[in-house]
């Protein structure tokens, strides 16, 4: 629940509303255009932060797991994009922030469907940028390096894992989710005007080492 977010914007005197969705199919991303357009009048920038994470080994991993996440992780947020896309392009104006990984970039282990999808984030974000960035739209994306959260837990409680990841890490420790702010709010900026198509690691150096 992103209360604490809302109640935090309100207190700037900012204008928040939550609208809630299971993004696990595409039935409700529509809606979430519409209630968003219903509160504000305007869509200037969506960022596609919605993601899950199935591990096990390839050799034994499910077709279930395998489509439960490429199903939010890249299908819901590609058609998140384009029904953001069809308002932004008709106002000549907007952004969209994608949420890539090192992934993107790296296999990873024991989480194919997770690699496989934001692989595909860093290809769409391209693509996206290539059809859009001419008719007003910026397209990027942020590669989180190691941040503590929920869907890093597991990694977090794993002694021998943890170690052998803050040591790979130059800056000699987990990311916090407050790291990736900074990178967002550029990106959703006019200072990012002539950017398009990035994906801007915030890593901690992971991917210089």
């Amino acid at each position: 629940p992103a209360d604490d977010t809302v109640e935090a914007v309100r207190r700037m005197g900012r204008k928040a509303v939550i609208i809630a969705a299971d993004l696990s199919t595409i039935e409700p991303v529509q809606r979430i255009v519409d209630e968003t357009l219903a509160a504000f009048g305007r869509l200037d920038i969506l960022v596609n932060n919605a993601g899950i994470i199935r591990r096990a080994d390839a050799v034994d991993f499910s077709e279930a797991d395998w489509d439960a996440v490429i199903d939010t992780n890249l299908k819901s947020a590609f058609f998140l994009c384009q029904a953001a896309a069809r308002h932004m392009i008709a106002q000549s104006q907007g952004k969209i922030i994608n949420i890539a990984s090192m992934l993107t970039f790296q296999g990873g282990i024991r989480v194919p469907s997770y690699t496989a999808s934001k692989s595909g984030i860093g290809g769409l974000t391209k693509l996206l940028a290539n059809e859009w960035a001419g008719k007003g739209i910026n397209v990027n994306a942020i590669a989180p390096g190691y941040i503590a959260t929920n869907n890093t837990a597991a990694l977090q409680a794993d002694e021998a894992r943890n170690k052998a990841i803050v040591d790979r890490i130059p800056a000699g420790r987990w990311g916090e989710p407050g790291d990736l702010g900074g990178a967002a709010v550029f990106l959703a900026s006019d200072a990012a005007r002539y950017v398009q198509g990035h994906i801007l690691a915030v890593d901690g150096g992971w991917l210089a080492r």
